[in-house]
C-alpha cells in the first residue's frame, strides 16, 4: 500500500494529475499498478487524509492539491487539533492513573499489552489501540476524562491506522504503551507522565514525516528504541 500511496503521490506532485483532474478509475489503477481493489483503496483513503484527493460519492477522486497539507483530517477532526487535546488531557491522565489505578486496571492493561504484541492484523491492533488508551482513562478515575477519549475515539482509531500503514508504528508503539504500564505498576506519577509525553511526541514526529516527507526520503520514519 506504502508504494501505490507513493506512486500516486509522486504523479500529483509532478503534475501528471493536475489540480482539478479526476484519477483513473479503481479498476484501471489495479490493472496498470498490479495491486487488489483493497491496496488501491487503502492508498487512496491515504491520499485524502493528506489532503491531496477528495472522493465524491458516483463521480470519483479528484485531485484538490498538489502538495500535502500540514494539518491531516482524521474523522472529524484534524491533527493538529487532536493532538493538542491529547496532549492537554492524556499527558496528566497518565499522572493520575499511575496514582489511582486498581489490581484490575492492570490486569487489563496487561492483557491488552499481550493481545497487541501478539496481533498482527492492524485493524484488531488499531481497535485495541483504542482500547488502551481508554483504560489508561478509566484508571484515573475521573469520568470526563473517560468521556473526552470517547468523544474523540473513532479519530484516534484513523489517525493510529494512518501511521501503522504508513509509518511502521506498531512495534514502536507497543514499547512506549509498555513503558507508559510500567510506570503505573510502579505507582510512578512522573514517570507515567514522561512515557506518555513521549509516546505522543514520536506519534506527532511520525505524522509530520509522513506528511512532509523531506526531498529525497522515503514517507516514513525509522523504528527507534526510546523505552
Amino acid at each position: 500500500m506504502e508504494a501505490v500511496l507513493n506512486h500516486l503521490r509522486g504523479a500529483i506532485e509532478r503534475g501528471e494529475y493536475a489540480v482539478g483532474d479526476k484519477l483513473p478509475s479503481e479498476a484501471e489503477l489495479c490493472r496498470r499498478l498490479e495491486v487488489s481493489r483493497p491496496v488501491l483503496r487503502e492508498a487512496l483513503r491515504a491520499l485524502q487524509t493528506m489532503g491531496l484527493t477528495v472522493s465524491r460519492t458516483g463521480k470519483g477522486t479528484f485531485v484538490i492539491s498538489n502538495g500535502a497539507v500540514a494539518d491531516p483530517t482524521f474523522g472529524d477532526y484534524v491533527a493538529s487539533d487532536l493532538l493538542e487535546v491529547r496532549r492537554h488531557v492524556e499527558i496528566p491522565v497518565a499522572g493520575y492513573a499511575a496514582v489511582r489505578r486498581t489490581t484490575e486496571d492492570l490486569d487489563h492493561l496487561h492483557h491488552l499489552l499481550e493481545r497487541m504484541e501478539q496481533e498482527t492484523d492492524t485493524t484488531a491492533w488499531v481497535a485495541m489501540d483504542s482500547l488502551f488508551h481508554l483504560a489508561i482513562a478509566q484508571a484515573a478515575r475521573n469520568p470526563v476524562f473517560r468521556r473526552v477519549i470517547e468523544e474523540i475515539r473513532d479519530a484516534l482509531a484513523r489517525q493510529s491506522a494512518f501511521l501503522n500503514e504508513l509509518g511502521g508504528r506498531r512495534e514502536q508503539s507497543n514499547r512506549e504503551h509498555r513503558a507508559i504500564v510500567e510506570a503505573l505498576v510502579d505507582r510512578s506519577e512522573h514517570d507515567a507522565v514522561e512515557a506518555m509525553t513521549h509516546h505522543l511526541a514520536r506519534v506527532e514526529t511520525t505524522l509530520t514525516t509522513i506528511v512532509r516527507p523531506q526531498p529525497g526520503t522515503p514517507a516514513s520514519t525509522e523504528d527507534e528504541d526510546h523505552t
